[in-house]
Formats: C-alpha cells, structure tokens, sequence
C-alpha cells in the first residue's frame, strides 16, 4: 500500500490558456493642435503615451487584473503623423511568462482627405500582473498561439526578454 505524501504548500493552481485573439485592441484618435509640435507633427511623448494606453488595454484584457508597465524595450518612430490625421494603434500579447506580459504595438496614420496610411511606430511593452489587494505580483493565464505569425512573435519575445534581463541584470 503506498501513503499519499501531502505538501504543506498549497498547491499552484493551473490557469486556463487564453488565445492571444482574446488581447488584441485597438485605439483611435484624431490629432489635435496641442499634441503636436510647431511643424504640426505629433509629439513623441504622446505617440508612447498611446502606445502605453493600448499596449495596457492588451494585458489587462488577457491577464484580467491590474497591470503596471515593466519596461518599453523597443519603439521605432518610422514616419512622422501630421496634425488633423488619424491614429490608429493596434495591440496584442506576444508573449506571458509568469507575472510578466509583452505587447507588441503597432500604429499607422491616415490621412483622412486621401485616405492614405503609412505604419508609423512599432513599439514592444512588457508589463507586470498585480493583485488588487497586495498589490504584488501574480500568475497571468498561459497564452495559446495558433497561427504561424503568432508563434514568430512568440518565439521573438523570448529573445528579447532574454536581452531585456541581461541588459538589467548584467547575466
């Protein structure tokens, strides 16, 4: 007869995957005269302070708790966005590891009189889940990839957060 050896831990309870469809976001706004500089081009503060807003959008939808933002490790400024266009930024979870979630931010300008658009900004977000009570950190759900573009994106947050921990902790 074998005894049931029994842990004095509470065991860790396994949270349900959640596909990564279930994070993506999408913000719009138009760009006004007091966002943007004496050349009429919006603000780099306020492109990542978008990019901040959806990239938390993305985590809080997959982590369902509290998020706070860890570290912007990318954001590439690729074409300006004129006042009077339209920004769309668009989100999604790359990436969960056991607390900590990676966004990856894309954002394109439209010219609403042409309809022209052109990808302005890349941007890749890693924020932190934390208990509403402790206000520490927490387990987030798995993610579940199922596209091939979702599992590059997936195996290309692991090499960055790899150089983001080494870069912090010097290993």
């Amino acid at each position: 007869m074998k005894r049931r050896i029994e842990s004095k831990q509470e065991p860790e309870t396994e949270l349900p995957g959640k596909p990564v469809s279930a994070s993506r976001s999408e913000m719009t706004e138009i760009v006004l005269p007091a966002q943007t500089n004496p050349l009429g081009k919006l603000l780099g503060g306020q492109v990542m302070h978008l990019v901040d807003m959806v990239a938390a959008l993305a985590a809080h939808r997959h982590s369902n708790s509290y998020v706070v933002t860890a570290s912007v490790d990318y954001i590439d400024f690729r074409n300006p966005v004129n006042l009077g266009e339209i920004v769309n930024l668009k989100s999604q979870v790359n990436r969960v590891f056991r607390t900590s979630i990676e966004v990856g931010v894309e954002v394109y300008s439209e010219n609403a009189l042409t309809g022209e658009r052109r990808h302005t900004t890349t941007a890749y977000v890693t924020f932190v889940a934390v208990d509403e009570h402790t206000r520490m950190p927490k387990p987030v759900p798995p993610l579940i990839v199922k596209t091939p573009e979702e599992r590059r994106r997936f195996d290309e947050a692991a090499e960055r957060r790899k150089t983001r921990l080494a870069l912090r902790y010097g290993r």
